[in-house]
């Protein structure tokens, strides 16, 4: 058996087993990645991988995390989280009395946490906000909110004194503030139906793994989840050079506002 025919049954196989398809993911960063955890466990070609996985929920769960990129921190890149405030917030609120907010790909929880608290801060009250990803654990982790100082370095001093306890060499959120407000749930961005009517979306460091094919259906989805003139917030790596085809126009760097149907 080939190399590409042995990595491609192991992506069928996978598909069976996990309910993910790879076939939506570069293969070339994929196959390297699924290759060195390979064979770091030890397996000399995919098939044996594959047929120890089938049987071993724990082997799942080491996949699934390798799989799926958790690579997230507090305020990442601040200058967008202040563009949010200043400049997009404005356009949506308070035209909206009540703001209903999805991130995306929440990981553990930094990117929903750091929403809240730039909603907070800019005098929002009346808020929501689901957050999902594919990854069941690292969604108990959010729900735990329980993280490194690696995962606040960007925040100044006062925002940690605000909103953190430090114990040891970690900092527990305190999650009361926003309780109510925020509520986690596994979705997968690329197979299941998406809530509607929000009037904004954060979708950020997520398709830069995917095929062509695999963005466009997402943004198209994306748009549609969108109410008139809600946002769409992206990554610093994702811009959109054609947002028009998703009924989207941007509005600032890595913000796109949907087309108002009035109009």
């Amino acid at each position: 058996m080939t190399s590409a025919n042995d990595y491609q049954l192991f992506v069928q196989g996978l598909k069976q087993i996990l309910r993910i398809d790879l076939n939506f993911y570069k293969e070339k960063q994929m196959k390297r990645r699924l290759t060195s955890l390979r064979d770091k466990l030890g397996y000399t070609d995919f098939q044996s991988f594959l047929a120890d996985l089938r049987h071993s929920s724990a082997l799942q769960d080491v996949v699934l995390k390798r799989i799926t990129i958790n690579v997230t921190e507090f305020y990442r890149n601040p200058e967008q989280w202040n563009t949010l405030r200043t400049t997009i917030l404005p356009r949506i609120y308070p035209e909206n009395k009540r703001l209903v907010c999805w991130s995306s790909a929440c990981s553990t929880g930094e990117e929903p946490y750091t929403l809240a608290m730039v909603l907070e801060e800019a005098g929002v009250r009346q808020y929501e906000i689901l957050a999902t990803d594919i990854d069941p654990f690292v969604l108990e982790r959010a729900k735990e909110a329980v993280y490194p100082a690696q995962a606040i370095r960007n925040l100044p001093p006062e925002k940690r004194q605000t909103y953190f306890t430090q114990k040891g060499e970690t900092y527990l959120l305190r999650k009361e503030q926003f309780r109510g407000k925020i509520f986690f749930r596994k979705l997968d961005l690329l197979h299941d139906l998406f809530p509607r009517e929000f009037h904004l979306i954060l979708c950020r460091n997520v398709v830069i793994y995917f095929t062509d094919e695999a963005k466009d259906r997402l943004y198209r989805k994306l748009s549609d989840a969108l109410v008139p003139k809600g946002i769409l917030f992206v990554g610093s790596t994702e811009q959109i050079f054609h947002p028009h085809q998703y009924g989207l126009h941007s509005v600032a760097p890595f913000f796109y506002q949907k087309q108002d149907v009035h109009t």
